[in-house]
């Protein structure tokens, strides 16, 4: 396959994976100002089978059909007041996380060990994100950000970064093996 024709069948792959994420925004958990949702597995899912390259595209792509309005965030919401509102940072986040969490893991290895501590950093990124802007939007102080944008998240966010860890290096092993992924080989335990 040349490479024009990889790079295009991995946009589409990476749009799968945004659209992906789409799905998973309707697994919620409401909270008072921010729910728990799949989203931060998708997200941290993407990043673990795709990559850094691949796997921010698919956040970037995600992120823009959210802003014209497609219903792919939390309970089918959609538009460009919801990037600037009380979760985009969120929002924003998730690119910068699949970022880190693809780029440590091209530095180190597609490994459960490697994964969860990228997917751990990449979670980490993305409530930074979310809750310098909530502090913003809210106009509330450093410990209220803290309490309603960081706090609840961190727990089930290490069970996300587990599962996404899990599922993503085995998905990620098989699609390679299966050369319908770019990738080293994964040698047979």
């Amino acid at each position: 396959m040349n490479s024009t024709s990889e790079r295009l069948k991995m946009f589409v792959v990476a749009a799968m994976f945004a659209a992906i994420t789409g799905i998973l925004a309707q697994m919620v958990i409401p909270l008072p100002l921010v729910p728990i949702t799949g989203q931060t597995l998708a997200v941290g899912l993407t990043a673990t089978i795709l990559g850094s390259r691949y796997g921010t595209l698919a956040m970037i792509l995600y992120a823009i059909m959210g802003a014209i309005g497609l219903p792919v965030f939390t309970e089918a919401s959609g538009g460009f007041h919801i990037i600037i509102g009380k979760t985009g940072g969120y929002i924003i986040g998730f690119i910068f996380a699949a970022f880190v969490t693809g780029i440590i893991l091209e530095k180190t290895r597609f490994s459960f060990l490697y994964a969860m501590l990228a997917n751990t950093a990449g979670m980490l990124v993305s409530l930074v994100f979310g809750t310098v802007q909530l502090k913003y939007v809210l106009d509330a102080p450093w410990d209220k950000a803290l309490e309603w944008g960081i706090y609840p998240f961190l727990a089930v966010g290490l069970i996300k970064a587990a599962l996404a860890s899990l599922i993503g290096v085995q998905v990620r092993e098989r699609l390679i093996a299966a050369r319908l992924l770019k990738g080293e080989v994964p040698k047979s335990a």
